[in-house]
């Protein structure tokens, strides 16, 4: 796993990148939090590649449990990747919400993740 790191205005944007998966689970998703939160970013930027399947099926709780994590310890968080390919309403309905709400936001490349970050 490396962190790049993006400065932008006041703060810094931790780009998360791996030739793997860097969340399996809710309990790597929390560590990876903790870690960077501990480190003094409050952006973070994770791609969908870096993520098991199982956190876009809603129903596992992964996505739930980590979101509300970023949320409670306010980092804020974009997930780049492809999203039109999933399916499931309730995850679009989901991603429109976040991406509403701006807190956690779904993009689809790395400029647009940054310039979300940037207009907040």
């Amino acid at each position: 796993m490396d962190i790049n790191i993006h400065e932008v205005g006041e703060f810094q944007i931790a780009e998360v990148t791996s030739e793997g998966f860097v969340i399996n689970d809710k309990e790597e998703g929390l560590d990876l939090l903790g870690n960077l939160y501990y480190h003094g970013f409050d952006h973070v930027i994770l791609y969908k590649t870096n993520i098991t399947p199982n956190f876009f099926d809603l129903k596992t709780g992964i996505a739930g449990e980590i979101l509300q994590k970023f949320s409670n310890y306010r980092v804020k968080l974009a997930i780049i990747g492809d999203f039109a390919t999933h399916q499931s309403k309730s995850l679009q309905n989901f991603i429109f919400e976040s991406n509403k709400l701006g807190h956690i936001n779904f993009s689809e490349s790395l400029e647009e993740a940054i310039r979300k970050f940037s207009n907040k």
